[in-house]
């Protein structure tokens, strides 16, 4: 802690063998922290983030489990503080994750009152652990039940996780495409040179301890809900119990003259990340589409590429998703770094020399060189294998599912970018989202339906996106919307923007002004109505962090991405 920090003591009175096992020391006094706030302590140089709920201290790590994010920047709501970067949500009283993107739990560590001084205690053999898996199980013995989980991405891993947490002792088998164990994919237009073995989310190790199978570069070719039986494209036969369907969505091809020629890209896998870096370094560039790869690709390779030119068919970037607004202030973001945008156009053809790109050439007759051309247009469903089964689709060959995550046919339910689903926020629209968080819930809820254990889908969809190594956060569900409340100033680029419907706010986007969006995921979650009076108000306290004024200066040590 900063300012009058208070020594360092002992605990009285404890026993000599805990205190050979433990750490401990004095962190303030018990009249620095007020109900409802915490602050980040030390105890033996290894931060912790203490708290106060309705009398009650406790005592968690202090680092998000994403990313790292110091969670005393973030907000505390009852017994859950949300993270400021990507919205995890943690319980105060025992770390457990309680939303995601975080993947595992925080340690939690033991504080006592004594004569008006708070202590905590860490055990010295935890004392560097940042992360705690929760407690899982394994495949028991004649237990003789399967679920096979379909796609190999963040819905399937979290299935899996859960399903153990919840100690189904049966055979749990992922499958998919991939040559890769799970991994983050929002890394790959963020950091395009990332090394694959960098991103996994569990080791190998991870999936054998726990019996979980994965079968790598293995597709499903079609669904027999009556046999309850998959067929895949190596003549394999696999029966289930229980299945879930997260196969997930891959890039949008163009449809103009010319994409037979080399170097025209597009970003789905690790290899894919590092082939685009490695092609454009030094080249002239062309990239079509606005939306969150496309930009967070043009973003990355500023000072990289020879020249950048982006192609947009919307007059600005982000405009059927963060609104007009947004839009303006990434254009700009960019444009100063020498990025060329030609927006409300489409590519008519692609022309080249040798068989490699060498033009792009636009409707509206303007022609761009290129050595590379990338292309992030959108994607398409991954539910060819399911046209002849009886899973309902949609007409963009999306399944439909209900709040339990299932489908129409029983015992099999599907998630991910996969599933479009009654979003509880938005008073059960239909939605597709296709973003890492919800998959992940959709994850959970699935496992946990698949054991009876009856829960519905109530997440905030929560997500981000990185330009210029700035963060654009965004929570809650804004198609619809009628106007936004600005608070701060787009042109500064520091602004929190409450995205309104029927005078209540609906969504929120900020850029420097965090934890507002987290404050705000974490009304949306709770239920909670955020008026326009109270939107346009410039009483902002119930954006405002719950934190005593005693906290200790920020561990700069962790970096967002």
């Amino acid at each position: 802690m900063s300012g009058n920090k208070t020594s360092r003591e002992e605990l009285p009175d404890s026993d000599p063998e805990d205190s050979s096992e433990e750490l401990t020391e004095v962190v303030c006094l018990e009249s620095d922290l007020k109900n409802g706030q915490m602050m980040e302590v030390e105890v033996g140089n290894h931060s912790v983030l203490l708290t106060r709920s309705e009398g009650r201290y406790s005592a968690i790590g202090h680092q998000c489990t994403h990313y790292g994010a110091p969670l005393s920047k973030g907000f505390i709501s009852g017994n859950t503080v949300r993270c400021p970067w990507h919205g995890a949500c943690f319980n105060i009283h025992t770390g457990d994750l309680e939303e995601y993107p975080g993947m595992d739990c925080l340690p939690c560590h033991k504080v006592k009152i004594q004569n008006k001084k708070v202590y905590v205690s860490i055990n010295k053999k935890t004392l560097r652990q940042e992360k705690r898996v929760k407690s899982m199980g394994a495949l028991v013995p004649g237990v003789n039940q399967t679920v096979l989980l379909l796609g190999g991405g963040a819905a399937s891993l979290i299935c899996a996780e859960t399903l153990r947490q919840e100690h189904f002792g049966g055979r749990i088998i992922m499958v998919t495409r991939d040559k890769l164990l799970p991994y983050d994919k929002t890394r790959l237009s963020k950091v395009m040179n990332v090394q694959s073995d960098s991103i996994l989310l569990r080791r190998m190790e991870f999936y054998h301890q726990y019996d979980i199978e994965v079968w790598l570069r293995k597709e499903a070719v079609s669904l027999d809900t009556d046999k309850k039986t998959v067929t895949f494209d190596d003549g394999l036969v696999q029966s289930y119990d229980q299945l879930l369907i997260s196969t997930g969505c891959r890039a949008k091809a163009l449809d103009v003259p010319g994409t037979k020629l080399d170097n025209i890209k597009m970003l789905e896998t690790p290899e894919d990340a590092r082939q685009i870096h490695a092609a454009c370094l030094g080249h002239n560039v062309a990239l079509v589409g606005t939306s969150f790869v496309g930009m967070e690709v043009a973003s990355y390779l500023i000072n990289k590429a020879s020249s950048i030119t982006v192609i947009g068919s919307s007059e600005l970037p982000y405009q059927n998703t963060l609104g007009r607004e947004v839009g303006k202030v990434t254009m700009t973001m960019l444009s100063e770094k020498n990025v060329k945008f030609y927006m409300n156009d489409n590519v008519t053809e692609i022309k080249g020399v040798d068989g490699k790109v060498k033009e792009v050439v636009l409707k509206s007759g303007k022609v761009i060189p290129a050595d590379v051309f990338i292309v992030c247009i959108g994607i398409k469903a991954n539910s060819e294998f399911l046209r002849s089964s009886k899973i309902q689709l949609d007409p963009n060959n999306f399944v439909t599912v209900d709040k339990h995550m299932r489908t129409n046919i029983p015992s099999v339910y599907c998630g991910g970018d996969l599933a479009t689903f009654p979003l509880a926020m938005a008073k059960n629209r239909i939605v597709n989202i296709g973003h890492w968080q919800m998959a992940q819930a959709h994850g959970r809820i699935a496992a946990l339906n698949m054991l009876d254990k009856q829960t519905e889908l109530n997440s905030v969809p929560f997500y981000w996106t990185v330009l210029l190594g700035k963060t654009i956060r965004y929570a809650g569900y804004g198609e619809g919307y009628t106007d936004i409340v600005i608070k701060g100033k787009f042109e500064d680029k520091k602004f929190l923007g409450l995205y309104m419907k029927n005078d209540e706010v609906i969504a929120a986007v900020s850029l420097n002004y965090d934890p507002a969006v987290s404050a705000v995921a974490e009304r949306f979650a709770a239920g909670k109505v955020i008026t326009r009076e109270e939107a346009e108000s410039d009483d902002l306290s119930w954006l405002q962090v719950p934190r005593s004024t005693r906290s200790a200066p920020l561990n700069t040590s962790s970096l967002e991405c």
